[in-house]
């Protein structure tokens, strides 16, 4: 094997899939990047047999091959070359990488013994404009659980009925939930994407403008779009391949309050910031904030005993009863950090029942109560 490669296409290629290098000892060639050198391009796989990815680059390719090399020692001597221009050159066991007058020799492991991702899904395969997929994954994605004790919930849910694909994440505290048509399939379905493929999944759209991903009951793949810039040197799609979690997601529609009563409107960047600058005095011990409603008013305010009191007011249209309900403070920040709407709804009933942030495009997102004494 031997070819040309740009430096930063070199980069960013190792780049995509650096982020599930495994680190398992028992298996040595987790921690390589699988390297294939076909017709004008270089593709990148890198695996932790739970998740991988694999993409491709633009390259001048001499003779065709394939090799393993430790993939983040990889990318930092590329990094680190003086020119644009590298040459990979593989001789045995070994690979030769020179750029101007730098010169290194790795030791590889072969590419044979490189656990393959499996194959490209057809079934259940579903297409979307990668912007408003990552609006729907990240507009939920924050209510993921991160008890491993709760493993069905350390990921986001994936609910495909008549062609609309609702996403839905809750930590048990909070819940959040958007759906978007795609298409016209009536086929229904679901499955739990792990929380680690959705970070890679939400850093890897916007490199381009179309996306699709297909599922079966024991995985998933998605198929990520890359422009041709000429720029990046990235070219074709990026692949993801990940398991979803084993197991029956709860019935979430429970959740969602069917009585609310009250519903006030907020500007969300505004009130955003009025939570955050609030927060600040509240501590480990008392973690929480109120929420006042009353006389076309809110008023939020929090105390402690370490740091002190914070009130804020901002002017609603709200003539209904005065309420006051309590709240984590980051369960109000998150999906108001999240969504890009300057107009938010706020819906309520009591000190004693869930609030509910909504917006006019199906997004939703519970947030359970606070007792405080």
């Amino acid at each position: 094997m031997k070819f040309s490669i740009d430096r930063t296409a070199f980069v960013n290629g190792l780049q995509q899939g650096v982020n599930v290098v495994s680190t398992r000892l028992v298996m040595p060639i987790l921690s390589n990047v699988l390297i294939e050198a076909i017709g004008g391009e270089v593709f990148f796989t890198t695996t932790n047999l739970d998740l991988g990815i694999r993409c491709g680059v633009k390259a001048d390719v001499d003779s065709e091959g394939a090799i393993t090399l430790p993939a983040k020692k990889l990318a930092t001597i590329v990094r680190a070359l003086p020119s644009e221009v590298v040459r990979f050159e593989l001789n045995g066991p070994r690979v030769h990488i020179s750029s101007a007058s730098s010169h290194f020799e790795i030791m590889g492991l072969p590419a044979n013994d490189f656990p393959a991702l499996p194959d490209r899904l057809e079934e259940n395969r579903h297409s979307a404009p990668q912007g408003e997929f990552l609006r729907l994954l990240k507009n939920v994605s924050y209510a993921q659980s991160r008890d491993e004790n709760r493993y069905i919930l350390n990921g986001v849910y994936f609910s495909l009925e008549n062609g609309s694909l609702t996403v839905v994440a809750t930590d048990g505290r909070r819940l959040s939930m958007m759906a978007k048509v795609f298409g016209e399939d009536s086929s229904s379905a679901g499955i739990i994407v792990p929380s680690k493929t959705i970070a890679e999944i939400e850093r890897l759209l916007g490199q381009g403008e179309d996306m699709w991903f297909a599922f079966n009951e024991r995985q998933v793949v998605f198929s990520i779009a890359v422009k041709d810039d000429g720029k990046s040197g990235l070219v074709g799609d990026i692949a993801v391949v990940s398991k979803v979690i084993d197991g029956n997601y709860p019935n979430f529609k429970q959740v969602i309050p069917q009585v609310t009563e009250n519903r006030v409107k907020l500007d969300r960047q505004l009130t955003l910031d009025c939570i955050q600058r609030v927060a600040l005095v509240t501590s480990e011990n008392k973690n929480s904030i109120k929420m006042r409603f009353a006389d076309n008013s809110l008023e939020l305010s929090a105390a402690s005993v370490e740091y002190g009191e914070a009130h804020e007011k901002i002017a609603i249209q709200y003539g209904g009863n005065p309420v006051e309900i309590a709240f984590n403070p980051v369960f109000l920040s998150d999906p108001l950090r999240a969504l890009v709407q300057d107009e938010v709804f706020f819906e309520f009933k009591d000190e004693m029942n869930p609030g509910v942030f909504r917006t006019l495009d199906s997004f939703l997102c519970v947030v359970m109560p606070l007792r405080v004494g």
